[in-house]
């Protein structure tokens, strides 16, 4: 009887370890918090022209931190301006409410 309880709980466990392992990586691929990897974007935010391709994956990668920015008083005032939000809407990434 014991052989037969022991195959569904390997089953179980090793399917825990691998959804446990692949949240891990998960979570080691969110880029960390860093405005610098936002300059691509400053043309685009300054000049209010169409942002490069560079930029875009920028905003991707940092989109989880753009309420952090915001709080920020030297980041808050570039962010919350038109051109941003046309950088935004142009790179498909929504804006975030804050």
């Amino acid at each position: 009887m014991k052989a037969y309880c022991t195959k569904p709980v390997l089953i179980t466990c090793t399917i825990l370890l691998f959804l446990i392992l692949a949240q891990e990586n998960r979570a080691a691929a969110v880029e960390p918090c860093n405005p610098m990897q936002l300059m691509p974007c400053e043309e685009a935010i300054v000049k209010g022209s169409n942002p490069s391709k560079l930029c875009c994956d920028r905003l991707k990668q940092q989109q989880h931190c753009v309420c952090q920015y915001m709080k920020n008083p030297n980041f808050k005032s570039f962010l919350g301006s038109p051109n941003a939000k046309k950088i935004a809407t142009h790179c498909h990434c929504p804006i975030p409410k804050c």
